[in-house]
């Protein structure tokens, strides 16, 4: 069951690629106090597949974001099944739109919550791992004047060629179960799902992460076990029209791609005026040390800083790992208290 959330309505919404929704629903929940100076807001949007129920473990007092000392907001990304999505678009429009938004959207629905609901005009941190990263980096170049501080974890300004590569290979299972009829589904992808996990599984986690047995600290018996329990489990509950979807949405993150930088990512990249974090893991497969390195050179008052992990891209989302929630926490201490 999906922990409690409020929802802001949006009504005639024109997302990016051209076309209106009657309404688009941003789905989102808060934790800790506003101060009065309104000041100690932290945006932490979600993750591929991921809703606020999911990602909220690291909030909390001695966690990497304290809500004794900040108000923090994680808006639900467009296509996550709580926020406007291909699996609740209303009557007419529940067809096989799995190609509908971008991050564009997203913070144009974020700014929305912000000016509309919560009359915050500055973010003290906009903060992210993975596609939340790639949401973060376009609010400090689309709204630098926003944003005093990013911190990126495991993700990127635009989606790398490799990382397109990755995308393709995990939507390929999904697509080819027999419930795709090529526009789409007409019945549950239980076989496409677990296959999607299983490729899914070879990406997210690094050699060495397999090659120390390190699933068997967080409980698992062997490989089958955590392929099965982890991985299958966790996709099996998801919508694979809204996984489609968000695939689409990442495999276009970029975020010099809108009318303000038209392209030019050394520009949007340049337009960032926080102080900002670029933290990849180590041994991440998909949004990789060299690339996320390239990007931080062009990025002002940019600081560089990777995870010494095996746990690859989980890395970043270290829900089980304390040993890299800690590492996390000091440096996002670190960039909080500049």
């Amino acid at each position: 069951m999906t922990a409690p959330y409020e929802t802001l309505e949006l009504k005639d919404f024109t997302l990016q690629r051209g076309i209106t929704l009657p309404k688009l629903v941003l789905a989102y929940r808060t934790y800790g106090r506003l101060n009065e100076a309104r000041s100690n807001a932290i945006l932490y949007p979600t993750s591929y597949g991921a809703t606020h129920a999911d990602i909220e473990w690291l909030i909390g007092p001695g966690r990497i974001l304290d809500p004794e000392r900040y108000f923090i907001i994680i808006p639900n990304m467009l296509g996550n099944g709580v926020s406007t999505s291909p699996s609740n678009l209303p009557p007419g429009w529940d067809g096989p739109m799995v190609d509908l938004f971008t991050h564009v959207d997203n913070v144009e629905a974020q700014r929305r919550l912000l000016d509309d609901v919560l009359g915050i005009e500055t973010l003290a941190l906009a903060y992210g791992w993975s596609m939340g990263a790639q949401q973060a980096l376009h609010w400090g170049a689309l709204h630098p004047e926003r944003v005093l501080r990013i911190a990126a974890v495991c993700g990127s300004a635009r989606t790398s060629p490799h990382n397109l590569v990755f995308l393709e290979g995990i939507r390929a299972p999904l697509i080819a179960d027999a419930a795709w009829d090529g526009t789409r589904f007409t019945g549950r992808p239980d076989r496409g799902l677990r296959g999607m996990a299983r490729v899914y599984a070879g990406w997210a986690l690094s050699q060495e992460f397999y090659r120390e047995a390190l699933y068997k600290q967080i409980g698992f018996t062997d490989i089958e076990d955590f392929l099965v329990r982890d991985w299958e489990t966790s996709f099996l509950r998801r919508d694979a029209s809204n996984l489609l979807s968000m695939i689409e949405t990442w495999k276009r993150s970029d975020i010099s791609d809108n009318d303000q930088f038209r392209g030019d990512l050394g520009q949007a990249l340049g337009a960032l005026r926080a102080r900002t974090l670029i933290m990849p893991s180590q041994t991440d497969l998909y949004f990789t040390p060299e690339d996320s390195l390239h990007e931080s050179r062009q990025i002002p008052n940019a600081t560089y800083k990777t995870i010494p992990s095996a746990w690859g891209h989980r890395a970043g989302n270290p829900v089980k790992n304390p040993e890299d929630e800690r590492f996390i926490a000091a440096a996002v201490n670190d960039l909080l208290n500049e």
